[in-house]
């Protein structure tokens, strides 16, 4: 009897022991195991509505060296306060300033483009403008081109040959 006795106790032991290593190991198990990350990716900006009086600037010939500078300007139309939030020239040869006090609806408000004409040649570069317009992030995107010429290059002409029969 007293075998029988040794017999239950240590089975309830060994059982007492197997349960708790199994708690362990799930609670380990839960431990290691990450919560799943959601990426969630930053949200694209609207198109604007607001109205540009020119999306578009053709220079024409420039001078090389001589900064040139255009004014894109826009007339709020929303119903909503518009703010222009960044200004973002396409290469450093672009510098812009910009109207940084809100524009209410019914009011206009500027982003100037400066070219720096350091190269003879073609031109086309972009300017994005990004804006909160009421709640919406919106984006527009505007441009100017035009050629550069070198006028302290010498300038070469085509000579024709007279040939008399």
């Amino acid at each position: 009897m007293k075998s029988i006795k040794l017999s239950i106790v240590a089975l309830f032991i060994a059982s007492a022991s197997f349960a708790q290593v199994k708690e362990v190991k799930t609670e380990t198990a839960k431990a290691v195991q990450a919560p799943v990350a959601t990426v969630t990716p930053a949200p694209t900006p609207k198109q604007s509505v607001i109205k540009w009086d020119k999306e578009i600037h053709d220079f024409g010939d420039i001078e090389k060296g001589k900064p040139v500078t255009y004014e894109f300007s826009f007339t709020n139309t929303t119903n909503e306060t518009v703010l222009i939030t960044n200004v973002k020239p396409a290469c450093g040869c672009t510098a812009a300033n910009y109207t940084k006090t809100p524009i209410k609806p019914g009011e206009k408000g500027m982003v100037a483009a400066t070219f720096n004409a350091a190269s003879p040649g073609g031109f086309q570069k972009t300017v994005t403008i990004l804006t909160k317009e009421g709640a919406v992030d919106a984006s527009k995107t505007v441009s100017f081109k035009g050629k550069v010429i070198d006028t302290a290059a010498p300038v070469t002409t085509d000579k024709k040959t007279d040939i008399r029969s």
